[in-house]
């Protein structure tokens, strides 16, 4: 874990001051298949504390992704992008369990450092995923919605 944390510092070592850091927290996603399992606490305390990037775009869209006690883990100057949304599967999550996994998550570090997307990337590889154009937009819609009735209108 150490020489991930170190890789990735001396990658952004020298941003301008200005820049903000997202570091999204792959578990696989070639054909909608994934390739790691179990929750962010082996890893947790290091990675969020040591790692000098400002946003963490943590996979929760499946019970494979463990629950949200690693958030605790957090440091208070750092945000967190849960992704709730599968970008795996075409089936459109439902409005209010994800609602519900953004309250649950919201019971360990405050809202306003909270934010939403698919857990990951609709085409990380050439061959995509099996969604279909019309899959995507309406997951992404979803995505809007939820935001929108959760933290309001972008300012």
């Amino acid at each position: 874990v150490g020489l991930y944390i170190d890789a990735i510092n001396a990658a952004v070592a020298d941003r301008p001051a200005d820049m903000r850091i997202g570091l999204h927290m792959c578990r696989g996603n070639f054909r909608g298949k994934f390739l790691s399992a179990g929750g962010y606490e082996a890893i947790a305390e290091r990675v969020f504390g040591e790692t000098a990037i400002d946003i963490l775009f943590l996979e929760y869209d499946s019970e494979r992704a463990g629950a949200f006690g690693a958030l605790k883990y957090v440091p208070r100057e750092k945000g967190v992008v849960l992704g709730l949304v599968s970008s795996k599967t075409p089936a459109l999550e439902s409005k209010a369990d994800i609602h519900g996994r953004i309250d649950e998550a919201a019971r360990i570090m405050p809202l306003d450092r909270l934010a939403l997307s698919p857990q990951c990337g609709f085409a990380s590889a050439a061959s995509g995923n099996p969604l279909s154009p019309a899959d995507q937009e309406a997951k992404l819609r979803l995505v809007v919605e939820v935001a929108r009735e959760t933290w309001g209108e972008p300012k």
